[in-house]
């Protein structure tokens, strides 16, 4: 690299400019891959963190998307899904918007609903109706701890533990129990469950309800022959993200974001090293008419354009990690090597793909033009 040293050298402001464009890209790459990452934990994270195998929601009417806010199941088909090959257990889940208060404070949580012990509630152990166990983030907001009292649609519980920080559609979580949560989200008009007696007695009619069904599973082979018997449609915790309307529509817009930055990372570096090849075009014919051979040069100018690349994208990415630091308690932003890794060795590859494009025109260079034969 010894002509691409002398470059550095020579033209200091040019590469010292292209270098700060670089830092500038790559911190705004790595704060919106943090920021991503955060906010899609606060959709998710309470969904991700189960330790199921499948969840199973109600079949959507011909034409409609599966969505966690429209499934609701019934005690029929989750114990028909109880019973089928394949199938360790099966337990309702109801998912819900709520209000919650304790003294002066409020917030709105996520209310999820699980059988009394449960063991896909962290600390469901302590699960039972009257009991609730909340999210840190929940328990902040409301000032409370193991032991406080809260009340949830105007009944009083008692907050058994705080234990995670799952978190769903951008609310904090209270775990409770099947029992309270079919009290504070009774069944759509019209639903299987609709019917008087809420909360009390089984089957159809009598208020028993949930969201969707999350099963353990020794085996998978059956689960379509359960779909169609109890009209009903099984995914992985991962697919069923997409059920989350929110989350489809948010991640989508950040990530094509995202996107169209490491695009422009990619011509901008392209279209720099484009013009200084240009620029040298004479300089390059001299060290091709005194013997350098092509492939030399070429590897000369794309090491030039790594150096570069690597060295604005490390500052940039430290820069961007002090950032996000600095403003985690503020704003849902994740640290971790996917956020910060991934986005500058992605920013270094396509950038380095981008000046490889634009100084293949060092292999056209004809060295006579060193020796003027050429005007």
């Amino acid at each position: 690299m010894f002509v691409a040293r002398r470059d550095l050298g020579f033209a200091k402001g040019r590469f010292a400019l292209m270098g700060t464009v670089i830092v500038l890209i790559t911190v705004l790459v790595g704060l919106l891959s943090g920021l991503t990452a955060g906010l899609g934990r606060q959709n998710i994270s309470a969904i991700t963190g189960l330790p199921a195998d499948r969840l199973v929601f109600s079949a959507p009417a011909d034409g409609q998307k599966l969505s966690f806010t429209d499934s609701q199941v019934t005690p029929a088909q989750w114990d028909g899904w109880a019973a089928a090959p394949g199938v360790r257990s099966a337990e309702p889940l109801g998912i819900a918007t709520t209000r919650a208060a304790a003294g002066a404070r409020t917030a709105a949580l996520s209310a999820f609903g699980l059988p009394a012990g449960s063991a896909l509630a962290p600390r469901g152990d302590l699960l039972a109706p009257g009991r609730v166990v909340l999210s840190a983030s929940a328990a902040a907001d409301l000032d409370v701890r193991a032991g406080s009292t809260l009340t949830l649609t105007g009944r009083e519980l008692t907050v058994a533990a705080v234990s995670g920080d799952a978190a769903f559609s951008h609310l904090p979580v209270v775990w409770t129990s099947l029992a309270d949560w079919q009290l504070l989200a009774p069944p759509a008009a019209g639903s299987p469950g609709s019917g008087p007696g809420l909360g009390s007695g089984s089957g159809p009619g009598s208020g028993e309800h949930a969201t969707v069904i999350a099963l353990s599973l020794s085996s998978a082979d059956g689960l379509a022959d359960a779909d169609r018997r109890f009209a009903t449609k099984a995914l992985t915790p991962d697919d069923s993200l997409a059920a989350i309307g929110s989350y489809t529509s948010e991640n989508g817009s950040l990530q094509l974001m995202r996107g169209f930055l490491f695009a422009i990372s990619a011509l901008v570096v392209g279209a720099f090293f484009t013009v200084w090849t240009i620029q040298r075009s004479g300089d390059v014919a001299v060290l091709k008419a005194l013997g350098a051979s092509t492939g030399y040069l070429l590897r000369d100018a794309l090491g030039q354009a790594v150096l570069l690349l690597v060295a604005g994208t490390a500052v940039g990415t430290a820069i961007a990690v002090g950032v996000g630091a600095a403003v985690g308690s503020a704003v849902p932003f994740v640290l971790d090597a996917p956020t910060v890794l991934v986005p500058a060795a992605v920013m270094t590859g396509l950038g380095a793909l981008g000046a490889g494009l634009s100084i293949r025109r060092i292999t056209s260079v004809d060295p006579l033009t060193a020796l003027g034969s050429a005007r």
